[in-house]
């Protein structure tokens, strides 16, 4: 299958970052914008309750759903944001290093923030995304 992303990288930043600091999409791409994947089980329960590692992956488990169900998968995510609840840096790099273990050499990207409070309750993670395709 032929991917529509393309990830940019720049000789002249630096290369510490580890995501690509631009990608493009070609103007036949389908667009899709995902909500915020949050670590929710299917019952409703928030998932891995105090765990940012736990939380983190199960938001990826959650994302990969939403793009299978929209045709796509990680490697079709053009942008992510992930949100942390916490002011730790810490607890930002435990959650980061899940989500970017998860997109393997697909480094899109990404922007990781901490905030102060998530939507449910116990949540400590969030990963806001977009995908393009080029359907077939």
């Amino acid at each position: 299958m032929t991917r529509a992303v393309t990830l940019i990288r720049s000789a002249s930043l630096s290369d510490i970052a580890e995501y690509a600091y631009a990608a493009t999409a070609p103007a036949d791409s389908r667009l899709i914008f995902l909500a915020g994947a949050c670590p929710l089980n299917e019952d409703g329960t928030t998932a891995a309750i105090g765990d940012y590692a736990g939380q983190a992956s199960k938001a990826v488990e959650n994302m990969r759903t939403a793009l299978a169900a929209a045709g796509a998968s990680l490697e079709d995510v053009i942008s992510t944001r992930v949100l942390v609840a916490s002011a730790r840096r810490e607890d930002l790099v435990t959650a980061w290093a899940v989500v970017r273990d998860s997109f393997a050499e697909h480094d899109v990207p990404s922007t990781l923030m901490g905030v102060t409070v998530l939507g449910y309750e116990d949540q400590l993670v969030e990963i806001e995304a977009v995908a393009a395709v080029v359907d077939a």
